[in-house]
């Protein structure tokens, strides 16, 4: 059999949840299925239904039942891994909460910029930001600030360790179903280090560039002490990245992210088996290369359902999503 049609084959059919956004009564019913092994990645949570890398947001794709929560890290200076996607806090998606100290940096002054750049900032200064707003009101209509079960309307940046507990303090929760909890129990984390080559300061960490810096060392470290190794895939658009995590642990599944053309062996010889490619640039034909040579083929970011039908003809792996509602309901 071929491996679309083992994903597609009705035996390897498993149950997910397609829920409402708030949902999560105990004892609704799975209405929705994943074809087994097919990767639905909620991009930044769910960025389509709300705001992105937050709380609310990873919520929101474990109750709709992905198979993994995709997420952008960042370093601060003091040393923690924290989940977001830029590398200032901007004011068209974070404002400051009422009684924040003039030490935290106001996103709506522009003469503060620089001092809101993550790689300056400490953990406690990100707890006075509330990043509710809607960036892009025409890429995100369906984008809600609204509170949910568990996190209510928590839209602060959080670390990559908070967002660990919150999805295994998820897993035991009586106010999920028992699919949910399930579901949430084996969830994949697909993360994002964020470094740039063409800028360094971005983490600002002193990486040479080969060995794994404090960002690395300290992501590495946190997958360990949660024991999530088998549930955990590095991605990142810089190599050096990829490739300073698998020299030290050659065990950690490693995806590579590209804009536009690339030497599909060149990832391969990099440690990563998972490509994750721009849609636009894919085709059934570099599907078939990179399945050729062992690699998976998840792309980002796929929000129409008509790509995604398209995408999952010519046999891609998995499709990373603002939208997993919509893909939940195209694999229906």
């Amino acid at each position: 059999m071929s491996k679309r049609g083992l994903l597609f084959s009705s035996a390897a059919v498993v149950a997910a949840t397609l829920a409402g956004c708030s949902s999560g009564t105990p004892g609704s019913e799975p209405v929705a299925q994943i074809p087994g092994g097919f990767d639905v990645q909620g991009h930044r949570g769910a960025r389509g239904l709300r705001p992105e890398n937050t709380l609310p947001a990873f919520e929101t794709a474990l109750d709709l039942g992905v198979t993994t929560l995709e997420l952008d890290l960042h370093f601060t200076a003091d040393g923690q891994v924290v989940v977001w996607h830029d590398p200032v806090i901007e004011a068209d998606k974070c404002g400051l909460s009422n009684g924040a100290p003039p030490t935290v940096p106001d996103p709506d002054d522009p003469a503060e910029h620089e001092h809101r750049a993550i790689a300056r900032m400490t953990v406690e200064q990100f707890r006075w930001f509330q990043c509710d707003r809607n960036p892009d009101q025409d890429a995100y209509p369906g984008q809600r600030a609204e509170a949910s079960e568990l996190a209510g309307y928590d839209y602060r940046v959080v670390t990559l360790a908070e967002v660990f507990e919150f999805v295994r303090n998820y897993a035991e929760s009586d106010l999920k179903t028992a699919t949910q909890r399930e579901n949430a129990s084996r969830i994949g984390f697909n993360v994002e280090t964020k470094r740039r080559p063409d800028d360094p300061s971005t983490i600002g960490d002193g990486f040479d560039g080969v060995n794994a810096g404090p960002f690395e060392l300290a992501l590495l470290d946190l997958i360990g002490r949660f024991a999530l190794a088998d549930r955990v895939t590095v991605q990142s658009f810089d190599p050096r990245s990829l490739r300073a995590v698998h020299a030290v642990d050659p065990d950690i599944r490693l995806a590579a992210l590209t804009f536009a053309s690339t030497r599909l062996d060149d990832l391969v010889t990099g440690g990563a088996t998972v490509w994750s490619p721009q849609a636009a640039t894919l085709s059934a034909q570099r599907i078939a290369d990179a399945h050729d040579i062992g690699l998976e083929v998840i792309p980002w970011t796929v929000n129409d359902p008509a790509e995604m039908d398209e995408l999952i003809a010519w046999g891609v792996d998995g499709i990373i999503t603002d939208r997993p509602d919509l893909l939940l309901e195209t694999l229906n």
